[in-house]
């Protein structure tokens, strides 16, 4: 039988092996999820409140542990995976809260004696997640989706199977039955199976480009309803009345979070010309300053990548971009010894042209790229096929709020980190994916919004 490995990226260390389950084991777990939904989906919404949040207070209550779990796992500092586990909990208990108005019936102004929308469960849904927020990016999904009625079936990234059997375990532990979310180690070649089984109402993915279109491919086939958040190259707009201390403390921030792998991490940094030299000179110290080192040391503000493959392909990436023109300011260089680290890096002098504009980065290499003026900015802040998120810096806030609405993206952010928020709609456009997670929106993305008529 095929069994995965997951390997501590900080040191190399294997942690952990995990058999993938068979055919049979598979079948049964499907036909489980099938079953606990026509149990869960009949449970008051207000049961189904109390569990997420006895889910709440098992995350805060072994926050600690959790953020050892993933620190192990893949590699992000220790004090950034213990807010992880509580922005966990922050979601379960915001939908905990407001799903019954998310959820509660919407009538229609007709001739009827009542007409309106009713919100009902799909069934199971498969949610493939990755690795670099491994509790994160599977609870965004199963606090609405259990809220909803629905149930989860998480297939996990490989390098963190053990944060998938956790997120399991914590169901479990808060009172749901084990069909309400559980976790199946398959390989990948099993997904596109998974999706068409009849017992699987919808599908939702957090990933790669490349899996996206194949997953909404089997999808479409399957005639099922999917949410894919993709990949993105975000744009960091910094304007020339920008507080410039403030935006490099942002940028610096937002380029290294989660050791730089993060789909919404500012990577194109769009500079107006009068500021640019200012800005560059500020942000490659502050990128020098940081500390690289072991993630669970309270001093260190920049781990391993999460996988050597990673790495390899980042360093590749920045080879290239080297080739084509792009000025290496500070790092650009896999350092000795163990572990999967790489260096805070910055290259400038990038145009359009170049692969670090074109393509995504994901780890902690930012491209800066000169502007014009305002415009030029807006221009290059939209010459990409993502569109996930960004941001913009400005002494001005009607400014800032002009610039934003004409930069095409699922998210603007004005003199802040880009950053996703319950009470907010996650998602993006273009070869960012389709769908949007969180808040009203994405509750109400995996459930029937079923037109009622009625008369005497």
């Amino acid at each position: 039988m095929h069994a995965f490995t997951t390997t501590d990226p900080a040191s190399g260390e294997t942690l952990g092996s995990y058999p993938a389950l068979s055919d049979a084991a598979l079948d049964a777990a499907l036909q489980t999820a099938h079953d606990a939904w026509t149990r869960h989906r009949q449970r008051p919404l207000a049961e189904r409140a109390d569990g997420l949040r006895r889910v709440a207070d098992l995350l805060e209550q072994n926050a600690d542990e959790h953020a050892a779990l993933m620190t192990r796992e893949m590699g992000k500092p220790l004090a950034q995976a213990k807010a992880e586990a509580e922005k966990c909990a922050w979601v379960c208990r915001y939908y905990a809260e407001h799903s019954a108005a998310f959820l509660a019936d919407e009538p229609a102004e007709t001739e009827a004696e009542w007409s309106g929308v009713a919100f009902e469960p799909l069934g199971p849904v498969l949610a493939i997640m990755p690795w670099n927020f491994p509790y994160w990016q599977a609870m965004r999904f199963a606090a609405p989706a259990v809220m909803a009625g629905n149930v989860g079936l998480l297939k996990h990234a490989e390098n963190v199977l053990g944060c998938g059997d956790a997120l399991a375990q914590l169901f479990h532990d808060a009172g749901f039955e084990r069909g309400v979310f559980q976790h199946i180690i398959v390989p990948v070649e099993k997904v596109d199976g998974i999706i068409h089984d009849r017992r699987v109402a919808a599908v939702t993915l957090t990933g790669s480009e490349r899996a996206g279109r194949a997953v909404g491919k089997a999808a479409g086939e399957a005639l099922k309803p999917c949410v894919l958040e993709l990949g993105g190259s975000d744009a960091f707009v910094v304007l020339d009345d920008a507080d410039l201390d403030r935006a490099v403390e942002i940028g610096v921030a937002s380029r290294t979070q989660n050791n730089g792998q993060s789909c919404i991490a500012a990577k194109r940094f769009i500079l107006h010309r009068d500021i640019a030299n200012a800005f560059t000179e500020r942000f490659v110290a502050a990128m020098e300053a940081l500390t690289v080192g072991d993630p669970t040391q309270e001093a260190t503000d920049l781990g391993p990548l999460a996988r050597e493959d990673l790495r390899d392909g980042l360093q590749d990436q920045v080879s290239r971009a080297r080739a084509e023109g792009a000025e290496v300011l500070t790092g650009g260089e896999i350092p000795s010894g163990e572990g999967w680290y790489y260096p805070p890096t910055v290259l400038a002098g990038v145009t359009e042209r170049m692969l670090p504009f074109r393509e995504e980065l994901f780890g902690p290499v930012a491209s800066l790229t000169v502007a014009e003026d305002e415009a030029d900015a807006i221009r290059l802040a939209n010459a990409t096929r993502f569109g996930l998120g960004g941001a913009v810096f400005t002494g001005d806030r009607a400014r800032g709020e002009r610039v934003a609405r004409q930069m095409a993206s699922g998210a603007v952010f004005v003199n802040q980190m880009t950053k996703s928020h319950p009470a907010l709609p996650f998602g993006g456009i273009g070869a960012s994916g389709v769908g949007r997670e969180l808040a009203r929106q994405g509750i109400r993305s995996f459930v029937n919004q079923k037109t009622i008529w009625i008369e005497g």
